[in-house]
């Protein structure tokens, strides 16, 4: 029961994200290439990374962002959560570690990569404090 309430909490918070947030790397690849958009791939620590989660507030949940995202990325977030009742299902956690020790070696919280179809990164970023148009060109930077 328990497991049950945990995985009902956990999809009702990733339903506040409102973007399509995947988290299957496999599908959002051949999204990418399908639809030849970049894919921006997050590290986040949702329950304990106060940076992630100011990064969410402040651009992913705005609206700018919102509506740019939808037609220009493919969004995939690796999430590492700390508590217990947040913990990942095993396939996403191995998952998630298998992109941790490709993409984010060095452990940085949060860390987003843009990524093309193929898995070849074109440049990463952290959490800064500028408005989500701001954001959005800097990753559109390095996709150039």
């Amino acid at each position: 029961m328990k497991k049950i309430l945990s995985l009902l909490l956990l999809f009702i918070a990733s339903l506040g994200y409102s973007q399509d947030w995947r988290t299957n790397f496999k599908e959002a690849s051949s999204d990418a290439a399908a639809q030849s958009k970049p894919i921006v791939l997050v590290f986040s620590g949702s329950d304990w990374c106060a940076p992630c989660i100011k990064l969410d507030k402040n651009i992913w949940q705005s609206e700018a962002f919102k509506n740019y995202a939808t037609a220009n990325y493919i969004l995939e977030r690796a999430d590492f959560p700390r508590k217990k009742q947040n913990q990942l299902e095993g396939e996403l956690e191995k998952q998630n570690r298998g992109l941790a020790e490709k993409y984010n070696s060095d452990g940085i919280f949060p860390l987003v990569v843009v990524l093309d179809a193929k898995g070849k990164v074109l440049g990463k970023t952290t959490y800064k404090n500028v408005s989500p148009e701001e954001y959005i060109q800097e990753l559109n930077d390095f996709i150039k």
